[in-house]
């Protein structure tokens, strides 16, 4: 969510339980235009936090002009001095997905891969590395695996230009209240899948420049997203069942929405038996 409207739009999400002490959001307003500043970012967000054992991470990601390139992700245990993380790569998605329980909140704990996955192990032990996984490295894994599954826009907020890059859409006002509450009029912030699978006679009813990403409506499992009214109707509420902890908020006819991450960073397996 935007760093500059943080405190209004942690209040619209607080109805999950999620939240931040007044410490903390004293912390991020001022922290995070100097992280502007300094990364010389067009804009900064708010992602959220992960939660571990004996500390918390909490995560910020800048943005270029370009907001579909990929962003630059930074995480801080005070909220006060932050540090830049690395891209993930695929490599990483794969080994993280793999470690199970609980993040511990030290970055430079390491997992032991010999107990995770024998073959990677030993191929990173042929190559000279030594078999562990840094926690830094889950927690770019996982932030990268969140904003993939659950990082969610309304339709119509950003606009592709026939160049391709995307931009914030200067004509959006909001959802009207009856489309607000439609899981197909929110999409995918990330790399469109489905959306190659369309036959022709779906695609000719389709906007190229608005509907250039996937739609939540065919998320597998079905029933994955729990979608509500709060503060008297006034707000439509998002909230991930596959990410729990994941929150995502828009008040209809308004430009303010956003989507805000307080968990463990553990994915809910379960969910298939759930439904």
């Amino acid at each position: 969510m935007e760093a500059l409207s943080l405190p209004a739009a942690l209040a619209l999400v607080a109805g999950g339980g999620a939240g931040l002490s007044p410490e903390l959001r004293a912390a991020l307003g001022a922290s995070l235009p100097l992280v502007q500043r300094d990364y010389r970012f067009e804009r900064v967000w708010f992602w959220g936090c992960i939660q571990g054992v004996r500390g918390a991470y909490y995560i910020a990601e800048g943005l270029g002009p370009d907001r579909a390139a990929p962003r630059s992700r930074l995480y801080s245990l005070n909220c006060l001095d932050w540090s830049l993380l690395t891209p993930a790569t695929e490599e990483m998605l794969a080994l993280a997905e793999q470690v199970k329980g609980r993040f511990q909140g030290d970055p430079s704990f390491e997992y032991s891969l010999a107990e995770i996955n024998a073959e990677a192990a030993a191929r990173m032990a042929q190559s000279g590395k030594e078999p562990v996984i840094k926690e830094e490295a889950r927690l770019i894994a996982t932030i990268e695996q969140i904003d993939r599954a659950v990082g969610i826009v309304p339709r119509g907020a950003f606009v592709k230009t026939p160049l391709g890059s995307v931009h914030e859409n200067r004509h959006f006002e909001g959802l009207p209240l009856v489309e607000a509450k439609k899981l197909s009029s929110y999409f995918h912030f990330t790399e469109p899948s489905n959306l190659k699978n369309k036959t022709l006679l779906e695609k000719a009813d389709l906007d190229p420049s608005t509907d250039f990403l996937d739609s939540l409506e065919h998320d597998i499992p079905k029933g994955s997203w729990s979608i509500q009214l709060e503060k008297g109707g006034t707000v439509v509420v998002l909230r991930s069942l596959l990410w729990l902890g994941l929150t995502f908020y828009h008040v209809p006819m308004t430009k303010q929405f956003g989507y805000v991450y307080f968990g463990t960073g553990e994915k809910n397996l379960d969910l298939p038996f759930m439904l």
